[in-house]
């Protein structure tokens, strides 16, 4: 098995293991959020849910993305997990606004003290989404996967969502049993920190992934390895200059080498597929451009 087909592998199961996990929470959440009249449990399974949709849009992504380069995507479709990132920002940006909206016209109705069973499903809630983000994020990081890693930030979102949930649920069922009235509110003020918690954390993502769609270069330290590699090939008398554009989950370089100017077409070529080889060792390197320079003393 290649290692792009070892990386799709792996990253499609880290989609489903969102996904199927997801469901089972939204669910648990919504059913216990309803039976114990806790709004900010609620809010938290419709955050669930949309992971769901963050997840199976993750999905999609990673499989695009995994698409060989064709006549209109000569780089390939890489960026497909790029795109899918700044999909799932927009998501959990709109459901932190439906969240905040819900919680403000709670503050105008009558509420009733939530049940003792919202504390054990946001308790579980937490220890799920806590190991489902882990699990993401590594996996987002090693194989360099954008929408990876939003989706598990998603996760982690929803980690913080679910403690503001608990303090808020935690508060109101205090205040129903020490006879403190306003205290009920605490619920749906939990249910508005989260909101503002999630939607700081969609503009967050957002921003990155756009920041990487409108392709982005590493910069000179992330690429010194890169210039090492090229400037110590035989035949090779300077790089003049060296652009790593990432593209998704992998990089396509662009370099021009400075060569002898009497050396043959041939032999000209023979330096740059040498440069090539060699920085494709990488393994998150798609493909190398070498222009050929000749090579020119400052003094002439």
């Amino acid at each position: 098995m290649s290692s792009s087909d070892e990386r799709y592998r792996k990253v499609k199961i880290g989609a489903w293991v969102g996904i199927i996990g997801n469901i089972v929470l939204a669910v648990l959440k919504a059913i216990v959020g309803v039976a114990a009249n806790s709004r900010a449990l609620v809010a938290d399974a419709v955050h669930s849910a949309s992971d769901v949709v963050g997840s199976i849009a993750v999905l999609i992504g990673v499989r695009a993305a995994q698409l060989p380069p064709d006549r209109d995507h000569p780089y390939g479709h890489g960026k497909a997990e790029t795109v899918t990132a700044i999909i799932v920002a927009v998501l959990l940006f709109i459901v932190g606004l439906e969240i905040a909206v819900g919680a403000v016209n709670a503050f105008f109705e009558p509420i009733a003290v939530p049940g003792i069973w919202a504390i054990y499903a946001v308790i579980f809630s937490i220890f799920v989404k806590e190991l489902m983000f882990r699990y993401k994020i590594h996996l987002g990081k090693k194989y360099k996967s954008d929408a990876l890693i939003t989706d598990a930030w998603h996760h982690r979102s929803d980690v913080f969502s679910s403690i503001a949930a608990l303090l808020g649920i935690g508060a109101s069922i205090i205040g129903g049993w020490i006879d403190i009235p306003w205290l009920v509110y605490a619920d749906p003020l939990a249910g508005l920190f989260v909101a503002l918690l999630i939607g700081k954390m969609a503009w967050k993502l957002g921003s990155e992934a756009i920041h990487n769609t409108l392709d982005h270069v590493l910069h000179d330290e992330d690429t010194k390895e890169m210039f090492e590699l090229a400037q110590n090939v035989e035949g090779v008398y300077e790089v003049n200059e060296l652009l790593a554009r990432e593209h998704g989950h992998y990089v396509i370089v662009d370099i021009k080498v400075a060569v002898d100017p009497k050396i043959t077409v041939e032999e000209g070529h023979s330096i740059g597929k040498a440069v090539k080889e060699k920085i494709m060792e990488d393994e998150f390197v798609q493909d190398v451009r070498v222009h050929i320079n000749p090579f020119i003393k400052e003094t002439e």
